[in-house]
């Protein structure tokens, strides 16, 4: 199978090169004269470090992911030809819808959360920013289920997911305003993933696209960009190391879990948005 997140490598690098070269040739200020977030070292490097730790945990992962697509695969009596063109057509707006739901209970429920998290945690928007990723990945397993066990062939999944990967890796800029109307209506583009990258009060949960916006229109989690974007977390880490990045929530649910007063509680900071808190009586 081939793996294009693994082939695009080189025009992952070129990318960051041409926009880097952008901010320090063309300047690094946008139509109003506010100053664009540009490139600072020390975080480009926690996201390069964060991107090299997801490619090296997703050798192992993705074999046990193949294995487990190819296990439902063999079950479901229910086969897709591959051959078929409407096929791909098919698989492209369920991988999409798949992703927009990982996407949202990411945002949502904590315990995902505390997976997604790494990728807002810079305070700065570029393409090295699309790189700073996960070290725990499985949390994105359930939501893919479903498509081996319609038939679709397990090697045709994994592709679908990559190109939606490739494709998001181009809306983390902020080189790129508003596209043509009807682009920015049905797909994501730079302008909707800036709003979703905002910690500011208004962009908060919104904006779960992979490649279409279609599903936030639909869904009622959309919001169109609209202030100048804080980007980063309501309460930011401020850490460059790579290990507290990847595990800092992690660790803060665990504390909380732990020092919880009942098993409905400690479910609760499991499964409810971030931020929960049980209700103090009295």
């Amino acid at each position: 199978m081939i793996d294009l997140l693994q082939r695009a490598i080189p025009v992952f690098v070129l990318s960051l090169l041409i926009e880097w070269a952008a901010y320090r040739f063309l300047g690094d200020h946008d139509e109003h004269g506010e100053p664009k977030m540009g490139y600072a070292a020390r975080d480009t490097l926690t996201s390069l470090s964060m991107g090299i730790g997801n490619v090296l945990i997703n050798v192992f992962w993705k074999a046990v992911v193949l294995g487990i697509y190819t296990a439902l695969y063999l079950w479901t009596p229910l086969r897709l030809p591959s051959e078929a063109w409407w096929v791909w057509v098919l698989l492209f707006f369920l991988d999409d819808f798949a992703y927009y739901w990982f996407h949202r209970i990411s945002h949502e429920v904590r315990l995902f959360w505390a997976s997604h998290v790494v990728h807002h945690s810079s305070q700065h928007y570029n393409l090295s920013t699309a790189l700073r990723q996960t070290w725990v990945p499985m949390t994105a397993l359930p939501f893919w289920l479903p498509l081996p066990l319609l038939g679709f062939e397990p090697w045709m999944v994994l592709l679908a997911q990559s190109w939606n990967l490739l494709y998001q890796f181009f809306v983390h800029t902020e080189r790129i305003g508003r596209l043509p109307r009807p682009i920015e209506y049905v797909f994501n583009t730079p302008s909707h993933h800036r709003a979703h990258h905002g910690s500011n009060d208004v962009y908060l949960d919104k904006n779960y696209a992979g490649i279409l916006i279609i599903w936030d229109r639909l869904l009622g989690t959309f919001q169109a960009e609209t202030e100048r974007v804080r980007y980063g977390l309501v309460h930011n880490i401020n850490t460059y190391h790579p290990v507290r990045v990847a595990f800092h929530e992690f660790a803060a649910l665990w504390r909380d879990v732990k020092g919880a007063r009942t098993w409905r509680d400690r479910l609760n900071y499991l499964l409810r948005p971030p931020g929960w808190r049980p209700r103090q009586d009295g």
